[in-house]
């Protein structure tokens, strides 16, 4: 990809962007505000690495990340949007959806997983849910990833090649390569009914995932009003005197073998080359 965003000035700007992440997050918990962040996309589209950019820094108490599995029998009894309820923040807390309940207008409706009625519920209730949590004072935001077929293919090779991310591709990605056109299609109609002045939908061109990282990062940033709250300035106290307490001896102990100590020999140990 020629015109991909070198490393250096990629890393440096993220840094920057992280950085105000977490006065942002502090500005939350000081004004005791609710965030809600929904990423969606296809498969492969980088929505996952995304978030964790956006948490890297974070605290993982205040900003969690919600990525639910496939409903429980239980679930399926529910209110479509009960289980998600369950996850939204409360006073000082951010969530990211990992997939939200926008699973209904993609995967559910092209693999067929629930009935056109519930299809066309979802399609009605959603922007009246979405209303609700905005009018609570919760700040949505939604984001889409696109991405081009090729640009998944290639991805998906990288996947199946990398046995350190084999594990990321299941059978459904496979459908989604069949289905490709059913998915733009729901994607389509899912924008007509949900892509709502409240709540709209922000579309995130993700060929570059350097670029889509850091477009992501700074545009939620810029849409949030918020500002840098006073931090209390924190001065370590001094350490008390030692008591007459005796220490156990280190041999009573159990110590974790230092495995690294072997590396750096090794590296004294190998050859050197000649001049």
């Amino acid at each position: 990809m020629s015109n991909r965003i070198p490393k250096a000035p990629y890393e440096k700007t993220l840094l920057k962007l992280q950085a105000e992440l977490v006065t942002l997050q502090e500005w939350t918990k000081v004004e005791g505000k609710r965030i809600v962040v929904i990423f969606e996309g296809r498969d492969a589209a980088g929505k996952g690495s995304t978030i964790k950019r956006f948490t890297q820094y974070l605290n993982p108490r205040l900003a969690q990340i919600v990525a639910l599995p496939a409903p429980s029998e239980r679930e399926m009894g529910e209110w479509y949007f009960q289980k998600y309820v369950n996850h939204l923040p409360s006073r000082g807390e951010i969530r990211f959806f990992d997939r939200s309940w926008y699973n209904r207008a993609g995967v559910e409706k092209v693999m067929g997983y629930c009935t056109p009625d519930e299809y066309r519920r979802f399609l009605h209730q959603a922007p009246i849910f979405e209303r609700m949590l905005i009018e609570d004072g919760i700040i949505l935001r939604k984001y889409w990833f696109s991405i081009s077929d090729e640009e998944q293919t290639r991805r998906f090779e990288s996947r199946i090649k990398d046995p350190m991310r084999r594990w990321k591709f299941s059978p459904s990605d496979l459908e989604s390569i069949k289905k490709w056109e059913e998915y733009s299609k729901a994607k389509d109609e899912m924008f007509v009914h949900t892509d709502i002045p409240e709540s709209p939908w922000f579309v995130v061109e993700a060929d570059d995932k350097r670029a889509a990282r850091l477009n992501t990062i700074h545009h939620f940033l810029s849409t949030v009003d918020y500002s840098t709250p006073e931090v209390e300035k924190l001065t370590l106290p001094k350490r008390p005197k030692m008591s007459d307490h005796i220490r156990p001896p280190r041999e009573a102990n159990h110590y974790v073998p230092d495995f690294a100590s072997t590396l750096l020999r090794k590296k004294e140990t190998s050859p050197k080359l000649e001049p």
